[in-house]
C-alpha cells in the first residue's frame, strides 16, 4: 500500500499537483511548457469534455478527427516533469482508493511539442526536430535506477569529449520511443539529439552578470559527436520526460520547433507560425 505522503491527493480524491482523476485523460497526451499554449492546441479540436487548471498544470481533453487527445502543460525544467510524470502515471497504474499499483499496466503515448534553439547551422529557423534521444544535464533523473536504461558508452563521449566537470553530475542519455517516432516522422522532420538542461542561464552557457562554470561548454556540444550522432539542440525537459517515461513503461517522444539557431545567431521572423505548423502536424499525425 502506497503511503498518504508519497502520493497526496487532493479531498475530491484528484491526484495532487495536477488535479486530475482517473478517466479524465486520453491514452494519447500532448505536453507543453506553457499553460497558455494548451487552447493554441485545443482550438483545433471537434470537441473539448474536460478542463482544470492548478498552478501551472493546465489540462484539456477532447476530440481531434475522432482521436481522443489530452493537452497538458507541464511548466518549465525536470522538476516540473518529475511531478508530472508520476503524478500522471498514477492516475492509470494505481488504485487510488487502494493505494496498490494495478495487476494489468496502462502504457501511455506521450509527445511533447516545444520551442528549442538548434546547436547546427544545418537546422534552420522554423524547421522541426524530432528527438531520437535526450540527454539530461539536470541531475533529477539519477534519484532513480536508471542504470538498465540509460545509453552508457554515449554518456561516456559526451563526457570525454566535453571534459564535464563531474562536480555537476553525471550526464545520462535515453532513447525516445521507436514505435512514436515511426508513428510522427516523415521527411519534414530533422531527427535530433536534445540536450535537457536544469536551468536558462547558465546552464546553458547564457552569461548575464553571473560567470559560468565552462563558458566553452556551447561549442563542445557543437562539436560532439558519436559514431555521426550530433547534438541538435537544448531545452529542459526532453531527457527527463524519456528517463521517466521509459521507467514507468510509457512511450515518450520529443517534437520541437526551432525558434533560434545559437550556431548562425539567428532568430524566426514569425515563431508563433512555426509553433503552430507543428501543432497541426502532429495533431494530423496522432489522429491517423
Amino acid at each position: 500500500m502506497i503511503a498518504a505522503s508519497e502520493l497526496i491527493l487532493n479531498p475530491d480524491g484528484s491526484v495532487y499537483h495536477i488535479n486530475l482523476k482517473p478517466g479524465q485523460i486520453a491514452n494519447d497526451i500532448i505536453f507543453v511548457g506553457d499553460q497558455n499554449r494548451v487552447e493554441k492546441i485545443t482550438k483545433h479540436f471537434d470537441s473539448i469534455e474536460f478542463t482544470t487548471q492548478k498552478r501551472e498544470f493546465k489540462t484539456q481533453t477532447g476530440t481531434y478527427k475522432g482521436k481522443r487527445i489530452t493537452v497538458m502543460s507541464s511548466g518549465i525544467g525536470p522538476d516540473n516533469i518529475d511531478i508530472v510524470m508520476n503524478e500522471l502515471d498514477a492516475l492509470v497504474n494505481v488504485d487510488l482508493e487502494t493505494r496498490t499499483v494495478k495487476k494489468e499496466l496502462t502504457s501511455l503515448n506521450i509527445v511533447r511539442i516545444g520551442t528549442s534553439g538548434s546547436l547546427q547551422a544545418n537546422i534552420p529557423c522554423d524547421s522541426f526536430v524530432m528527438s531520437q534521444y535526450g540527454l539530461g544535464l539536470d541531475n533529477m533523473l539519477r534519484s532513480y535506477l536508471i542504470d538498465e536504461i540509460s545509453e552508457t558508452e554515449m554518456e561516456e563521449a559526451f563526457i570525454k569529449q566535453t571534459n564535464w566537470d563531474m562536480r555537476k553530475g553525471r550526464p545520462y542519455v535515453i532513447a525516445g520511443s521507436k514505435t512514436l517516432e515511426q508513428r510522427l516522422e516523415s521527411d519534414k522532420i530533422f531527427k535530433g539529439f536534445t540536450g535537457t538542461a536544469g536551468g536558462f542561464y547558465g546552464p546553458q552557457g547564457r552569461v548575464v552578470r553571473l560567470g559560468i562554470q565552462d563558458p566553452e561548454l556551447n561549442s563542445k556540444m557543437d562539436s560532439f559527436n558519436f559514431n555521426g550522432t550530433r547534438m541538435t539542440n537544448l531545452e529542459m525537459e526532453t531527457g527527463a520526460i524519456y528517463g521517466l517515461g521509459k521507467l514507468l513503461g510509457h512511450n515518450c517522444l520529443s517534437l520541437n520547433a526551432i525558434i533560434a539557431n545559437r550556431a548562425t545567431g539567428t532568430f524566426s521572423e514569425d515563431p508563433y507560425k512555426a509553433v503552430d505548423e507543428l501543432i497541426v502536424y502532429a495533431l494530423n499525425k496522432l489522429a491517423e
